[in-house]
């Protein structure tokens, strides 16, 4: 399995958790703890599924979005928020996110979630 997995997270231990859990499962993982990171992880490596945080100092999740749809048109997303703020969700959503996790969230249901969205390349 070499599908590419980036995690886009402020928060260093969500990052180291999350980095563990895919590796485990076979993922090839990249971290990036601000939206310049995600955005240069993105043009190098071409992940398969971004796993992206929507609080993020700076530019926020929805903007880190936008410029990776830029980037590349079809790329994969999930979103994650510690916040209940539906209209950023939905937002995310309309701008083509597949799903999101409210943290705290049930790390079974995030690695279920990856295997159900990666798509190996073709």
């Amino acid at each position: 399995m070499n599908e590419k997995i980036l995690i886009v997270d402020d928060q260093f231990g969500i990052r180291i958790l999350l980095n563990e859990v895919l590796q485990k499962e076979g993922y090839q993982t990249f971290q990036a703890a601000n939206g310049i990171q995600a955005l240069e992880t993105v043009k190098q490596h071409s992940p398969d599924l971004v796993l992206l945080d929507m609080k993020i100092p700076g530019m926020d999740g929805i903007e880190i979005l936008k410029r990776m749809k830029v980037i590349e048109p079809d790329i994969r997303v999930i979103i994650m928020t510690a916040y209940g703020e539906l209209d950023m969700i939905q937002e995310a959503m309309d701008l083509g996110a597949l799903t999101h996790f409210a943290k705290p969230f049930d790390i079974d249901d995030i690695r279920s979630a990856v295997k159900k969205y990666v798509q190996p390349t073709a």
